[in-house]
């Protein structure tokens, strides 16, 4: 009797019908996932640089009306709903931004348009968490 070992065949050779597949699908997989979380961070990226949502901060913080209920200083708090379109030089802002103070929580809703770098805000409006709702655009700030 031959007691000659064979050699054995290597991991590749023995798997090479299932990985090969599976391995370009991942690969596929991830690119995807690349480009679309790409995507919603510039997305999201625009939204928070936005000068509707910096001038509406900066108004809330001044407000001692909302400064009282909610604490200073007032910040988001999360993502930011909402959507920012931008042709060719006219720009609309319709926004629902989370914010919360040291003392309690609520929504920011911004609605402006501009064109060029003149904004005009249609609706500046905190919903304080107990649903007391704040119209900053009163004060006929521009």
């Amino acid at each position: 009797m031959n007691n000659e070992l064979l050699p054995e065949k290597s991991w590749w050779n023995r798997n090479w019908t299932w990985a090969l597949p599976l391995g370009g699908c991942l690969t596929v997989l991830i690119i995807i996932g690349v480009i679309i979380s790409t995507i919603f961070f510039s997305v999201t990226s625009m939204l928070d640089d936005s000068v509707p949502l910096e001038y509406a901060l900066k108004k809330i913080n001044e407000d001692s009306e909302i400064v009282e209920q909610m604490g200073f200083p007032i910040e988001k708090n999360g993502m930011i709903q909402g959507e920012f379109n931008w042709v060719n030089d006219e720009k609309i802002a319709d926004m629902q931004v989370p914010i919360k103070g040291p003392e309690d929580s609520g929504t920011l809703y911004i609605k402006a348009s501009a064109n060029g770098d003149k904004w005009t805000y249609h609706e500046i409006r905190v919903v304080v968490k107990d649903n007391e709702e704040l119209d900053l655009l009163d004060d006929n700030w521009d």
